[in-house]
């Protein structure tokens, strides 16, 4: 919360900033990709003056640039958005707030990974089951809530709508 006081007059960008505790993305959207390079190339050296003023210091390390297309063949482009005359690390499925974006946001590879989180998740408290030994209902209603269902419906409004969604359902 302190922190969010602390940068709450982020400067002005052509990019939208979204912003959750000490994690800022910005994302930007042109005609070209040399426009969108340059947009994100300004906006990066405005944020990162700004940091500065503050005695802030942007982590080139954990900073990635990624492009997103719904054309398959447009998302396999790479942005060069620099800090410092350092490039950014381009990556193609970057996590952000816990959720995967692929290039095409169609989630599968997030969905991958949920659906292997939530299979061994219930096979850890298949092994609390038990007729004569095993945990009561209620303590296995409780875990699966707190350990299953918690990865499966994290997020859910953003890649709930993936057509891979349905498909992990179904399998």
């Amino acid at each position: 919360m302190l922190f969010n006081v602390y940068i709450h007059d982020l400067p002005d960008t052509v990019s939208r900033k979204y912003g959750y505790a000490d994690d800022l993305a910005i994302m930007l959207s042109r005609p070209t990709w040399k426009s969108m390079e340059e947009g994100l190339n300004e906006d990066m050296g405005t944020l990162v003056a700004y940091l500065r003023r503050w005695r802030l210091q942007l982590s080139v390390g954990k900073s990635v640039a990624a492009a997103y297309h719904l054309s398959t063949r447009e998302a396999r482009r790479e942005l060069e958005v620099r800090v410092d005359n350092k490039c950014l690390e381009v990556q193609q499925a970057p996590k952000y707030l816990g959720v995967r974006l692929d290039r095409t946001l169609s989630f599968k590879q997030h969905l991958e990974e949920v659906k292997a989180k939530v299979t061994s998740r219930v096979a850890l408290i298949r092994r609390l089951t038990g007729t004569t030994w095993g945990a009561s209902a209620k303590t296995l209603r409780i875990s699966t809530q707190a350990l299953v269902f918690s990865a499966a419906e994290y997020c859910a409004p953003v890649w709930s709508r993936s057509p891979h969604a349905r498909k992990s359902t179904r399998e």
